[in-house]
């Protein structure tokens, strides 16, 4: 059991390191206004980085979700300009989120192009196609009733929190206990064993790859409320963010094995690093440089991990 919580703990004492150095280095820190700041800008990485830990645990991977990110912004914002109520145009976002993950998934499961060729392509024609739309502009003139879901401030931000919370109980319980989430950790360890086992692993990929859409669409809407006007550039290198979260946080980029729990320390860590240079006086474009190395590192050790079990599966068959 410790075995397999290994990643997990190794990521709490890089937290808890970082968090000492920041204590000693820049207390302030540790002002409640910028940990609000820090939560909050960070529960929208978090919900999509839910639904990447799904993606990776069945061995595939989804670099547009920046994207999806971008157009189910501007769809919410663009739906409550219209007259929308918040909650039709929140609805309306992550089913536009869960139409654009749902055609990913087909183009995986059924037409059998691979995730990186398909997702790669939808990163670049999502994203141009929403600046050639908007021209570049913003979403502005946002009615009161979206600004902050038409609470105040501190209520909006339990809602956050708690919308997040709940998906993340929700999912964590599902991947443990429903049949569904036993097929999802099946399909990412071996695709033809679960067909075997009378798992439809076309289905469950097209399954993920919708429900991260869907995730993604609901991020989207949910930071949108929070500023007075909406971007058309938003969610940029969100993609590489929630993909370095997850695998840091343990999920095997091979697919098969991991938790959700392993991929919310994973945001935290990764949440903690841009403030961290910041307030410990380094340059904020560190912080692309550190993520990219963190998915090395942690790509590597897996490597390395797997090659262990392998060669120890081999001895111990050999001395049978």
């Amino acid at each position: 059991m410790l075995r397999d919580r290994q990643r997990e703990l190794a990521i709490a004492l890089a937290i808890a390191a970082l968090a000492a150095v920041l204590a000693l280095a820049a207390p302030s820190f540790f002002a409640p206004a910028n940990l609000r700041d820090l939560l909050l800008a960070n529960v929208p990485v978090f919900i999509v980085s839910a639904g990447m830990t799904v993606i990776i645990l069945t061995a595939e991977i989804d670099i547009s979700v920046g994207s999806q990110f971008a157009i189910a912004s501007v769809a919410a914002g663009v739906f409550a300009v219209h007259g929308l109520p918040t909650i039709a145009a929140i609805a309306l976002a992550t089913l536009a989120g869960a139409l654009m993950g749902a055609l990913n998934g087909a183009l995986i499961a059924w037409v059998r192009i691979p995730s990186i060729v398909v997702t790669l392509a939808a990163m670049v024609a999502l994203r141009d196609g929403l600046r050639w739309t908007t021209q570049g502009a913003w979403v502005e003139n946002l009615p009161p009733g979206f600004h902050w879901l038409g609470l105040s401030q501190a209520a909006s931000d339990l809602v956050m929190i708690a919308a997040a919370a709940l998906i993340a109980s929700a999912m964590a319980w599902a991947l443990r206990y429903l049949a569904a989430g036993r097929a999802v950790y099946a399909t990412g360890s071996d695709a033809n064993a679960a067909r075997l086992a009378g798992i439809d692993p076309q289905l469950v990929v097209f399954s993920v790859f919708t429900l991260i859409g869907a995730l993604t669409g609901f991020a989207a809407a949910l930071n949108a409320v929070r500023f007075e006007q909406i971007p058309s550039n938003a969610g940029l290198g969100l993609e590489l963010k929630v993909i370095a979260a997850v695998v840091v946080g343990g999920v095997a980029i091979t697919g098969g094995r991991g938790t959700l729990f392993g991929a919310l320390l994973g945001v935290v860590l990764l949440g903690m690093i841009g403030p961290a240079l910041t307030f410990l006086g380094f340059s904020a474009y560190w912080e692309r440089a550190i993520e990219g190395g963190i998915i090395l590192a942690a790509v590597s050790m897996d490597a390395i991990g797997a090659r262990w079990r392998r060669n120890a599966d081999l001895a111990a068959a050999h001395r049978a």
